[in-house]
């Protein structure tokens, strides 16, 4: 059975994730639609084979599952208000853009009493990832609402994760972004400290991004299913302990090396202490 999808919102992660999905539609039995304000994201999706929509309550009286990837929650509000005056019980709403995990829930809720289900599904991955179908995407809601979206997901992203209630796409995505963002920060205090020494950025750019591929990065570490301390007996406990032994090491060298050069490293400061503690184990200096 051919699904109906509408599409609102072509920007820069919107536009490729919806000419994927007008790529796919005749693979993934779709029938592509299409709204923004702008004409030119609207007639790059209609050459692609989506059909531009009049309206945003046009798309959403005759869609199946209607995804939204506009700015912000004063725009996702403003969007569902347009969809809920018109739209029937069959239509699920799948809203992409990443904004405060109330938004959904406070939706969800207004939106139950049409019937209408609604899901959060924020991704990951960027533009890149919108375009070749790559993305991550993550969910929240009801079974009954992520099944019904489900086919369309995963028309846009190779790795789909239902992860919970309404809400629980959000909260997922922000906790991913949280470690994304802090991560880009350490990766500032590294720069100051090479460039105090002397070295080449670019250089070190280089072999951060050369060794991540070969050791997943910060993504290594997050293999446990709770934060809570190790057993000495469980397996990770020896591996962390390492880690932590090795960690406080080299930021004990760096914060060090850092005073002598006059830069501020306020997150490695913080780091050397909490590195263990976060892991599971003792911090090196007290086991």
């Amino acid at each position: 059975m051919t699904l109906t999808v509408g599409f609102v919102g072509l920007g820069n992660i919107g536009k490729p994730m919806a000419l994927r999905l007008a790529s796919q539609r005749e693979d993934a039995d779709l029938d592509v639609l299409v709204y923004d304000i702008a004409a030119e994201p609207l007639a790059e999706a209609e050459r692609a084979g989506a059909r531009a929509a009049e309206s945003v309550a046009a798309m959403a009286a005759v869609c199946d599952v209607l995804c939204l990837m506009v700015r912000d929650d004063a725009q996702v509000r403003e969007v569902m208000g347009e969809i809920l005056g018109v739209a029937g019980d069959r239509l699920t709403v799948v809203i992409h853009s990443t904004v405060s995990v109330h938004t959904p829930r406070q939706l969800a809720v207004t939106a139950a009493r049409q019937g209408v289900r609604v899901v959060d599904a924020p991704v990951s991955g960027g533009a890149m990832g919108a375009a070749d179908g790559s993305l991550a995407i993550l969910v929240g809601g009801e079974e009954e609402a992520f099944l019904a979206a489900e086919p369309v997901l995963r028309t846009m992203g190779s790795k789909v994760v239902h992860a919970g209630p309404i809400g629980s796409g959000t909260t997922f995505k922000l906790a991913r972004n949280m470690m994304h963002f802090v991560s880009f920060t350490a990766a500032t205090e590294a720069m100051r400290l090479a460039e105090a020494a002397g070295l080449d950025l670019k250089a070190l750019g280089d072999v951060v991004r050369h060794t991540d591929a070969i050791t997943g990065g910060a993504g290594a570490i997050m293999h446990r299913e709770s934060t809570s301390a190790l057993p000495a007996d469980d397996f990770w406990y020896g591996v962390f302990s390492n880690v932590t032994s090795l960690g406080e090491k080299d930021l004990g060298f760096a914060i060090e090396l850092a005073r002598e050069l006059g830069v501020e490293v306020p997150l490695a400061e913080l780091a050397i202490d909490r590195l263990g503690p976060g892991l599971g184990v003792p911090a090196g200096k007290d086991s």
